[in-house]
């Protein structure tokens, strides 16, 4: 849109948009995503792999989660390369060095007892930094320098550990040390603190005591929680930085800063410390409390930027998993968006929630669904998935050419005569234009416009095609997929069963699975269904559900299309049920799979195999089996196998039982 100089005011002209990708437009092609996650069944991919890949190479070529994910994993290294985790100790050991050279070089300038004495204390300090720090408190210190530089370990250490904890602590700990008011009013609030979290522990209702705590102490907190549950979230995480730096040292430099703090924060202080923490992990004991991290570098870190570094890991780790998806029901509404934001960047954020927003339209739009091990296909999704492998498989199947009609022209599962009838309450059938135009116009003389009336509707006479009864039954077994014949096989069973659905409805059809042992297949669980690693061939088992289906619509034609590339070479045992397995077959085994062929040609069932590959076993038996049943024998290749399969469909359904 452009403004127009024109006269007689404010008028603007339109046109297309041509300042670069359509700012409206929405942020991923829906319809593309599903076809993409179909072309990767189709093709003989997991359906949840296919989903997964959706999302972790991100479509439209945009970032996905892998590259998300790689970010963070570059992050995490970065971070494990920041320092060494025992620069508070080394601190604290320079700091004393430097007090003490400081304090003994005043003293050999005093010729007095009281210096010789204060030599002697120094001499007969413990070679441990914490305990030497612990027994110097209460010493009279000759210089100024060894005095400051003695404090600076206390009010370093402490000022590190509180505003780690506590954000808003900056100011309050300038005067800590000095003013007795500030150091009430932390312990104050400390206690308050742990009263609070040991209620809400004890499952108290503590809105009320939440928001006293927040007016009294609010300004400890700039992150502003809004509820006890988010409070903890955030001083949770924090302290298990510093368990978790703790954890990471040697056990000599944990002793020495364990008391290096409790030096430095002071008994009281340090006691309501020991029972945040303890308030934390009992409300938060899903934080990785108790994990050692091997930080590594040059750089000594003190303890804020220790427990900064560990608490920046977590949280990258936090974000690797989620990024990873992998454990069933993820979704990427649990992405903490505002930490990939922190961690990774705008942009990764922004990926993040482009990502998201394709998740949640999918759904909306009735793509995809959810279950307890994560995103699959709709049945909206699955008749296009079906509908692309029909078209695939037998593109001129809509042509006309082989003699069929659209049942959607047809009327009511019914092939066209010719004749017509007049029109009858609850008809089904579709208008015959020509005549019910041509009994208006004799009706009404001719006159332009035509006015219809209620008598003149005609509809076109059908007459009801016969039904079939269809049992598909396919080979799962492993060398389906080790000889790339499971995609063919996955693509050909989707086609019938969407041809079926669409243009024969009256028809039966039942998809059975066999590997070692058989079982029906929805349409959802034949998207969905993965190779069987264990070995064996039950087609006894297949033929025998078959049989059962065929029996459950005894008044339609019997048709059964055995897909498979190798003998049978597994059946089940008649005593126990259990799928009995050998290589080369059993003569059990071939035994036990005649009967069920036998059972089937008894019944009038027409029986065609479809034979991939040309094992010569498998090749004995099938003409045996085609010979024993009066059936035939198919050896299409895999890219011809979803046009064998349904025109024979289409030929043998319109046969009559025998």
């Amino acid at each position: 849109m452009t403004r127009a100089d024109l006269p007689g005011g404010n008028r603007f002209r339109y046109g297309s948009w041509r300042g670069g990708p359509d700012p409206l437009a929405p942020p991923y092609d829906v319809r593309a995503a599903v076809d993409s996650v179909g072309a990767e069944v189709l093709a003989g991919g997991s359906l949840r792999d296919a989903l997964r890949a959706l999302l972790r190479g991100g479509p439209d070529g945009r970032a996905g989660l892998d590259d998300l994910l790689a970010r963070a994993r570059r992050m995490r290294r970065e971070a494990m390369r920041r320092g060494n985790l025992d620069g508070a100790v080394t601190r604290a050991q320079a700091l004393l060095d430097q007090a003490l050279a400081a304090e003994r070089d005043e003293l050999r300038g005093r010729d007095d007892d009281a210096a010789r004495f204060a030599e002697a204390v120094l001499d007969n300090l413990p070679g441990s930094t914490a305990r030497a720090v612990e027994e110097l408190d209460g010493y009279e210190w000759a210089s100024d320098e060894a005095r400051q530089a003695y404090q600076q370990i206390l009010d370093g250490l402490r000022r590190d550990v509180l505003e780690q904890r506590f954000a808003g602590m900056r100011d309050a700990l300038r005067s800590s040390a000095a003013d007795p008011a500030a150091r009430q009013q932390l312990g104050e609030m400390m206690h308050d603190l742990n009263d609070l979290l040991a209620r809400h522990g004890r499952g108290e209702d503590t809105t009320d005591a939440f928001a006293e705590f927040m007016r009294r102490h609010g300004e400890f907190f700039p992150e502003q929680p809004g509820s006890t549950d988010e409070l903890v979230d955030v001083l949770a995480r924090r302290a298990a930085a510093g368990e978790r730096l703790m954890r990471s040292l040697s056990d000599s430099q944990r002793a020495e800063l364990a008391q290096l703090m409790e030096s430095a924060l002071g008994p009281d202080l340090a006691r309501e410390m020991s029972a945040l923490d303890s308030n934390l992990r009992g409300l938060r004991p899903d934080l990785a409390w108790d994990r050692r991290e091997r930080v590594r570098g040059e750089q000594p870190l003190d303890y804020g930027q220790a427990t900064g570094a560990l608490a920046e890991l977590a949280e990258l780790d936090d974000l690797l998993d989620q990024l990873g998806q992998e454990h069933p029901g993820a979704t990427l509404d649990e992405v903490d968006v505002e930490a990939v934001r922190r961690n990774l960047g705008r942009d990764a954020a922004d990926d993040v929630r482009r990502l998201r927003d394709l998740e949640r339209e999918l759904r909306r739009q009735g793509w995809v669904t959810r279950d307890a091990e994560g995103l699959t296909l709709s049945p909206k999704a699955l008749r296009r998935l079906g509908g692309t492998a029909l078209r695939r498989v037998f593109a001129d199947l809509g042509s006309g050419k082989r003699g069929e009609h659209d049942l959607r022209a047809a009327g009511a599962a019914g092939e066209v005569t010719g004749a017509s009838r007049p029109w009858e309450y609850g008809d089904e059938q579709p208008l015959d234009v020509v005549r019910t135009v041509a009994r208006a116009v004799r009706r009404g003389g001719g006159g332009v416009p035509v006015a219809l009336a209620v008598e003149d509707f005609e509809v076109v006479e059908t007459e009801r095609r016969a039904s079939a009864a269809v049992a598909l039954c396919v080979d799962l077994s492993y060398s389906m997929i080790s000889e790339g014949r499971w995609g063919p096989m996955k693509q050909t069973a989707l086609a019938l069963s969407h041809l079926v659905a669409t243009r024969f409805p009256q028809d039966a059809l039942q998809i059975i699975g066999f590997g070692r042992e058989a079982a029906t297949l929805s349409r959802e669980e034949l998207a969905a269904v993965e190779p069987d690693m264990v070995q064996g061939t039950n087609l006894q088992h297949a033929l025998r559900l078959a049989g059962r289906h065929l029996r459950r619509h005894a008044g339609s034609e019997p048709v059964v299309l055995v897909v498979t590339d190798g003998e049978p070479t597994a059946h089940l045992d008649p005593d126990d049920g259990e799928a009995v397995f050998n290589w080369p077959p059993l003569r059990e085994t071939i035994e036990a799979t005649v009967v069920e062929v036998d059972a089937l040609t008894r019944y009038g069932a027409t029986m065609n195999l479809f034979m991939l590959g040309e094992d010569p076993g498998l090749r004995r038996f099938v003409d045996a089996v085609a010979k024993r049943s009066g059936g035939r024998v198919f050896t299409p290749s895999t890219e011809d196998l979803g046009q064998y399969v349904v025109a024979d469909y289409l030929r043998v359904r319109r046969g009559r039982r025998r």
